[in-house]
């Protein structure tokens, strides 16, 4: 894999099987995502297969706790599937990694080739990324990035399923929202690597879901927006097969290329950093998203 710094991206970027969640009562709960995840409803985590795709990974993060400080020590076997975070135990240990402590984040490192920006970020797993609890009971893995009120570097969070690590072609899903937005902060969910790289879902996370497919020949970036907020529920899915990349949003495709897919094994990083255009994060700033569940699938084959 290329290490996270010399990443090239744009300005606008051991199954699990846990127990299925409750209805959720009041505000926190979403529309339901219609046939997408094969077929998931509210927040129920999706199982088994799912067409031409073979389910490898699925959390719901109904398990113990994470608390802040346990994704530290992460730099062991960096960007393969032998990664971990000494600080990890048990099953998070074995299925769940995140770029290393120290690590620049894209706009810190001017890796899209615009030679950084004046506030950029590096990556704190140890104090941004934790597991637990809502307040309606659901597990839910928490990315809260910040800024210190002295200024400096944003503290952003990149995590990845081990499980999705160095795979060719799959099924890649999960169920979030954004539940504190502030200027200056972004996701770029992505596979990259060779001058291949598919971004889904990326943006702002003060404007809406876009997808981008950058194809591995060169020529134009396929570009997919969407009206979506962050701040809803939305389940995303990326489907990647030998012919095409398909981008969907809560069951609906919304965005299609099939112009330079990438063939060669790649990793799935679950990427959130700061933005790469607009205004900065303020000092003492912070930014939060809510992820209820994770699932990815191998592609069987025709």
């Amino acid at each position: 894999m290329i290490p996270a710094w010399s990443r090239i991206t744009t300005a606008a970027a051991a199954v699990v099987l846990t127990a299925s969640f409750a209805a959720l009562p009041g505000e926190a709960r979403a529309a339901a995502p219609t046939a997408d995840a094969c077929h998931t409803t509210d927040y129920n985590l999706p199982r088994g297969d799912c067409g031409s795709f073979r389910q490898t990974f699925a959390e719901n993060f109904n398990g113990d706790r994470v608390p802040l400080g346990s994704f530290s020590d992460c730099d062991h076997n960096a960007d393969t599937r032998r990664a971990y975070c000494g600080g990890l135990k048990g099953d998070y240990r074995a299925n769940w990694w995140a770029y290393p402590r120290g690590w620049e984040d894209t706009a810190k490192s001017g890796a899209d080739g615009n030679g950084g920006r004046s506030v950029g970020g590096t990556y704190h797993p140890e104090d941004t990324v934790s597991v637990g609890p809502s307040a309606n009971g659901d597990g839910r893995m928490n990315i809260n990035m910040w800024r210190p009120e002295s200024g400096g570097d944003i503290h952003s969070a990149a995590v990845v399923p081990k499980k999705a690590m160095e795979q060719a072609y799959g099924k890649f899903s999960a169920r979030l929202r954004v539940t504190k937005p502030a200027p200056g902060y972004k996701s770029a969910w992505l596979h990259y690597g060779n001058g291949c790289e598919i971004d889904y879902p990326e943006q702002n996370w003060t404007d809406t879901i876009t997808g981008f497919h950058h194809p591995c020949n060169g020529g134009k970036q396929g570009y997919y927006p969407t009206k979506a907020r962050w701040t809803d529920w939305h389940t995303v899915s990326t489907e990647w097969t030998p012919d095409s990349v398909k981008f969907y949003l809560d069951g609906r495709l919304i965005g299609h290329a099939t112009r330079g897919v990438a063939s060669q094994p790649l990793s799935w990083i679950l990427q959130n950093e700061s933005a790469l255009y607009g205004p900065y994060a303020a000092a003492g700033s912070s930014a939060r998203m809510q992820i209820t569940w994770v699932a990815t699938y191998a592609w069987k084959g025709k």
